[in-house]
């Protein structure tokens, strides 16, 4: 499949780079998840620092790379289906822009000693249902999220490993809109099934995702 000319050979090694460093974030991110999760004193009790920290953390340095990513992504593309990868790069940078200032007002003014005593602050600072941060995360992560993947599954298509990879940002987007019936019903634990789609599907897919752009000829080889 012919590549757009914006596909050079710097928009492969970018593509590769991001790629490479989403699948090893998110890969942090889930053992540091698991890890908090195993040290909580009961199962009733939030995730503690410093993994809650380190958790924050590694989002905000996440969301830079996913939106170079879908950068690489909309390089990729063909004349034919740039318009879907401009779509799935719009909707990442919103997802990144809302997700990382939540959390980086969570870690640092949610954790100031003038804000984490006053009565309201579970209402407007923390990932405690139900809370204006956490349905904004919703929002990012449940909405913002599956419509980027979505549009860029069409960019894919051809080689087994351009289909695997279509079917893969399906699954993700499909499992992230999933995760919507948490707050539509008021049952939280629902809100798991996004998780399987942007911690487990979406980083086998970026992982392929590298694979391809080293595979692939860039335009001005």
């Amino acid at each position: 499949m012919a590549q757009a000319i914006t596909f050079t050979a710097s928009a492969r090694r970018f593509g590769m780079v991001a790629a490479v460093g989403t699948v090893l974030l998110i890969a942090a991110y889930a053992v540091t998840l698991v890890t908090g999760l195993w040290s909580r004193p009961s199962p009733q009790e939030p995730i503690g620092d410093p993994w809650f920290a380190i958790l924050e953390v590694l989002i905000i340095l996440l969301m830079p790379l996913m939106v170079a990513l879908m950068v690489a992504v909309h390089a990729y593309a063909t004349a034919e289906v740039k318009v879907f990868s401009m779509a799935a790069l719009v909707f990442m940078a919103l997802l990144a822009g809302l997700t990382s200032s939540l959390h980086f007002v969570i870690l640092t003014v949610g954790r100031n000693p003038a804000f984490s005593g006053l009565p309201w602050m579970l209402l407007f600072l923390s990932f405690t249902w139900p809370s204006v941060s956490y349905a904004l995360d919703i929002l990012a992560w449940d909405v913002f999220f599956p419509l980027s993947v979505l549009f860029a599954a069409p960019v894919f298509s051809g080689s087994r490993l351009a289909t695997t990879i279509r079917v893969l940002l399906m699954t993700s987007g499909a499992l992230a809109l999933a995760g919507l019936s948490g707050p539509i019903s008021g049952d939280m634990r629902l809100r798991s099934i996004g998780i399987l789609g942007y911690v487990g599907a979406f980083p086998i897919a970026a992982l392929l995702l590298a694979i391809l752009f080293y595979r692939a000829a860039p335009q001005d080889a």
